[in-house]
């Protein structure tokens, strides 16, 4: 914790630096894989320098992108047990899109939405890993049928879908909440954010437990 100026430290160097090298593994999966899902977006390949370093890329960076993904799951994943505050949340969600923070019961470090996020993706991430190695070539797929081909594709399109919806809107509520961006660049938030969004975290912090 940093007592200077009233900031809190929230995430560590190397938090930051595992959630920002997840989320441009994220940017270019979603980039190659909508070019890849679909002709009219297959103009996309040119960040990838064409069209075959694209296919060739998108599955290494999404074994990448797995493993740093993994490592956010095992840092983080005892924060995100769903709790009795969490439904109540969840019910009071109509107050929660109206930012009125004070009907809501005091929320610890990460709030019901942000948990329901990470149980998401942990749980479609290793979906994609699972269905992208059956359907990739040449490598894996001639070690399959071609139904169970057929339906790994059908679950990779699904479960990207899924996740390019969840983590749009983690974006859009990371823009939302003022200060959750600065959390993760800087690392720090002021005492007062810390009250306000995660005040049972912000108790923690006060007793001197481990954060």
């Amino acid at each position: 914790m940093n007592r200077q100026h009233g900031m809190i430290e929230r995430y560590k160097a190397l938090d930051r630096i595992n959630h920002w090298i997840t989320a441009l593994g994220f940017v270019l999966l979603a980039l190659s894989g909508l070019a890849l899902f679909h002709p009219s977006l297959f103009w996309l390949n040119q960040f990838f320098g064409g069209g075959t370093w694209m296919r060739i890329l998108h599955p290494f960076v999404g074994g990448l992108f797995f493993l740093s993904f993994a490592g956010l799951v095992w840092r983080f994943w005892s924060h995100n047990l769903i709790s009795r505050a969490d439904v109540q949340w969840l019910k009071r969600i109509g107050d929660v899109i109206v930012n009125r923070e004070d009907r809501l019961p005091q929320v610890d470090r990460y709030n019901a939405g942000q948990k329901m996020l990470f149980w998401t993706l942990l749980l479609v991430v290793p979906g994609l890993l699972v269905s992208g190695v059956v359907i990739w070539r040449p490598w894996f797929a001639p070690l399959f049928s071609i139904e169970i081909i057929r339906l790994a594709a059908l679950l990779h399109a699904f479960a990207a879908f899924v996740m390019i919806v969840a983590i749009t809107v983690h974006i859009y509520a990371a823009f939302w909440v003022s200060g959750t961006m600065g959390a993760m660049i800087r690392g720090k938030v002021s005492r007062a954010w810390a009250a306000r969004h995660h005040g049972a975290w912000y108790a923690r912090i006060l007793r001197g437990e481990d954060h």
